[in-house]
């Protein structure tokens, strides 16, 4: 298996064909034996979608015709040579040889001249400055963000938009969520410094733990015996913010991959009942898997959060975590394809489904009780005018503090203390 020809498979179908990369790169991964292989697959899947406009730039200056139909996969695979070739440390020689060879993996020998033609003229400017290859180039290209995005973040944050820009860019850290049922803080750090493994920093207020480098979860102390979780820092204020207390029924409403779930049981263990809610039952999965390694028990349920004559049982809730369905512009670091699978339109949707899904689940929150709204998006349409909107029409709803900013609400930037982009928001239903 020649792995840029699997790469090139990769961006084709992610990018021309809407295919998430979540979704394709482990199916693409499980080809390959060598676990060096399987990381250097996600690099260049990562690095090729944060770069694309930048990329396809420089490929434009030495291809005549676009590549299309049966020979668009090529597209791609230069796009593979040229992400190697400006941003990895493989040597020269092996990027372009290699990402050649890809060529007889798609069935297109004849391609191998162009391929070449095209990584050597490359090659020859690889001494250029990015400043200089994109001083002409349109913002898409020299920020390589979309335009209807680069649009809503400068309306959005005017003074902000270059730096949540740049942070988008980056490579995501590593957090880790301390299983206090488990083990201490304290404990946990040591095994870490036992295992060699470094901390950038650990917060004392909480179970969050970020590692100078991410590294496979299989070497992390414990990780087999439920002792931590993989949780960005920002996410993880989810469910301190939720503050669950013994004997209480708890939502977790669109609770998928089920992170914020397991925090939930890990910090109120004697809580009545917790209902993991999702519509995909096949990201349920994913919150099964989660509860069986840490030992924790939820109830899952696979419905519309929407429609509430399919899921609840007419017994309310003393909390509920909405962790809405989202534009996820807060976690692009992460998902570079967002970037690229999302479109303008798709906002105003996602603000219609936030509203629907919002006025259904506070029908089942109980008098006295609180919701917490979260996002991973930072577009003020699904998150402070969101919540505005809500507490305007709803008479029995009152916005309460989160006692973190000066601000009710509370709006994590990507980058900002390297969380990932968030937003929070704390409802009360009064009595």
């Amino acid at each position: 298996m020649n792995l840029r020809a699997l790469s090139a498979k990769v961006l084709f179908q992610v990018v021309d064909k809407g295919r998430s990369l979540a979704d394709e790169l482990p199916a693409a991964q499980s080809r390959l034996e060598n676990p060096k292989d399987k990381g250097l697959l996600q690099e260049i899947c990562y690095g090729v979608l944060r770069f694309l406009p930048q990329l396809e730039h420089q490929a434009r200056q030495f291809i005549t015709k676009p590549l299309t139909g049966k020979q668009r996969v090529f597209h791609f695979l230069i796009l593979v040579g040229i992400y190697q070739l400006r941003h990895t440390r493989i040597p020269d020689h092996a990027t372009i040889s290699e990402t050649v060879a890809g060529c007889d993996r798609l069935k297109g020998r004849h391609m191998k001249g162009l391929v070449n033609a095209v990584l050597r003229n490359v090659q020859r400017s690889e001494d250029e400055s990015d400043e200089a290859l994109f001083a002409n180039a349109s913002d898409p290209v020299k920020y390589s963000h979309p335009g209807w995005l680069l649009t809503k973040l400068q309306n959005a944050y005017p003074q902000d938009w270059q730096q949540i820009v740049a942070a988008n860019m980056e490579r995501p850290p590593m957090w880790l969520r301390v299983n206090q049922q488990k083990i201490t803080v304290d404990k946990y750090i040591g095994l870490l410094h036992d295992a060699e493994i470094e901390i950038a920093y650990q917060d004392a207020h909480s179970q969050a733990i970020r590692l100078t480098g991410p590294r496979d979860v299989t070497t992390l102390p414990g990780f087999e015996h439920g002792m931590v979780s993989v949780q960005d820092g920002a996410a993880q204020h989810a469910a301190v913010f939720v503050e669950a207390q013994a004997g209480m029924r708890i939502l977790d409403a669109c609770a998928a991959p089920g992170g914020k779930t397991c925090h939930i049981l890990e910090l109120t263990p004697d809580a009545n009942k917790v209902i993991a809610l999702d519509v995909e039952q096949h990201r349920l999965t994913r919150v099964e898997e989660n509860l069986t390694r840490l030992q924790l028990d939820a109830d899952i349920v696979c419905a519309d959060a929407s429609d509430t004559n399919a899921w609840w049982d007419g017994q309310p809730f003393d909390r509920i975590l909405l962790d809405a369905p989202c534009s996820g512009t807060g976690v692009i670091r992460k998902h570079p394809d967002i970037k690229w699978l999302r479109r303008a339109s798709d906002i105003e949707q996602l603000v219609v489904l936030q509203q629907r899904i919002l006025a259904a689940v506070w029908s089942t929150l109980k008098p006295g009780g609180t919701m917490i709204y979260a996002t991973c998006s930072i577009l003020p349409q699904e998150n402070r005018q969101q919540v505005e909107r809500f507490v305007a029409t709803n008479n029995d709803a009152q916005w309460l503090p989160l006692g973190v900013t000066d601000s009710l609400d509370w709006q994590i930037l990507p980058g900002q203390d390297s969380k990932d982009g968030f937003y929070y928001a704390k409802l009360g239903k009064k009595a």
